[in-house]
């Protein structure tokens, strides 16, 4: 075969689409020199183009006048160069780390037999163009998605600097175990009013404030106060193991770190959270001697450390629950989509970018590993929330008394 399966596939489309167009237009005006029953009239042939391979190639197409002389466009033809798929794979390309500049380069063989030409969709600024329109188009879509319909448990929230700007981004697990993610912020810093106002667009995409919720933060005060401004004592915050052990690990010498970072695995695998407590207490007197701020970092937010423990969890769904690890592999999928980018623009490109990082993890999300035993945490959350209501209902009834 003298021409490659890339050739062979362009000619034989062509030709299927050649056929396509010209049984179109014999049916819309009937035989050549037919002059009964027409509902067109042929008007000659263009230049047209149709996508292939991520450009555009150019084909001849015929053109069709209906009575009034007004071009009658072909069904077939419209259909066959529809653009949006361009724009999948502008987007696809540029998400897997292809730059602009290469586009062209991935997308057509230089020594190939369907080279890269001038004006075929291929070159920096039409791939540029057409990833910007789509990925606008896609953020604006998932941030106005209807978030009532998913039953959620868990909640995390994290920030990404992506430019010297702080991009906040909050992910949820449904009752299944699935990772959905939820929404994005831009500000300055990482402050408690960029939070609050992530939490005020779930809410009004429809999670519901007035349920109990399990949250699981890094440690920001910022996170923390927000979602207690927003969910008071129905929030359950949950510290993240990895990253308390490494606030309290960075204070140490490193002779210390070892029999440190032992006793604070045998406080995360307690049985009961008397028992944690008991141990995290004992760590920091060990260490108030010797290390002050090593021993108020692990009594720091203590009620939030143990905030697992105590709810009696099975021992697999603690350990999927532990950490932001969930999340966090989301932030590395957002750096590595980001960082070809070199001129940001403004604040509505990082948003996109941002954006279409964390839908690009989303597409390898796999469900929490004991997502079988998330029935146990709906159950607590449930009741938690019984609880909280008959504490606000006493409360109300003895102060209007």
């Amino acid at each position: 075969m003298s021409e490659s399966f890339d050739r062979f596939c362009l000619r034989t489309g062509l030709e299927a689409l050649e056929t396509l167009m010209a049984e179109e237009v014999e049916q819309l005006c009937g035989p050549s020199h037919a002059r009964d029953d027409q509902q067109a009239y042929r008007w000659g042939s263009t230049k047209g183009e149709v996508p292939f391979h991520g450009g555009k190639v150019q084909i001849k197409r015929p053109r069709v006048r209906d009575k009034s002389g007004k071009e009658k466009p072909l069904d077939s033809y419209l259909e066959a160069r529809d653009h949006a798929l361009l724009s999948r794979w502008a987007m696809n390309q540029m998400l897997l780390g292809v730059t602009t500049r290469r586009f062209g380069r991935s997308v057509r063989l230089p020594e190939g037999d369907i080279p890269r030409q001038d004006g075929d969709g291929t070159s920096k600024s039409a791939v540029s163009r057409r990833f910007v329109a789509l990925s606008q188009v896609k953020m604006q879509e998932w941030l106005q998605q209807d978030l009532s319909d998913l039953d959620l448990l868990v909640i995390q929230i994290d920030g990404l600097v992506v430019n010297k700007h702080s991009m906040i981004a909050a992910m949820g697990i449904d009752t299944k175990g699935i990772k959905h993610p939820l929404s994005l912020m831009e500000g300055a810093t990482e402050n408690h009013v960029v939070v609050q106002a992530l939490l005020d667009d779930l809410i009004e995409r429809g999670v519901n404030p007035k349920r109990a919720m399990f949250f699981l933060l890094d440690g920001s005060k910022a996170l923390s106060k927000a979602v207690r401004n927003t969910y008071g004592q129905l929030a359950l915050i949950q510290r993240c193991q990895v990253h308390k052990s490494r606030n309290i690990l960075d204070r140490l010498d490193e002779a210390m770190k070892i029999s440190v970072r032992k006793a604070l695995r045998q406080a995360w695998d307690a049985e009961s959270p008397e028992l944690a407590e008991k141990l995290l207490r004992n760590l920091a007197n060990r260490l108030k001697s010797t290390n002050q701020q090593a021993a108020a970092s692990i009594l720091e937010g203590l009620d939030e450390i143990l905030c697992l423990i105590r709810l009696g969890l099975p021992p697999e769904l603690r350990k999927a629950l532990a950490t932001t690890n969930a999340i966090e592999n989301m932030m590395g999928t957002i750096r590595r989509v980001t960082r070809n980018v070199k001129r940001w623009k403004n604040s509505n490109m990082r948003l996109r970018w941002t954006a279409a990082g964390m839908l690009e993890a989303k597409k390898g999300f796999q469900r929490l590993r004991a997502y079988r035993q998330l029935p146990h945490l709906k159950a607590k959350l449930e009741e938690h929330t019984q609880k909280v209501l008959a504490e606000t209902s006493l409360q109300k009834q003895s102060e209007a008394a």
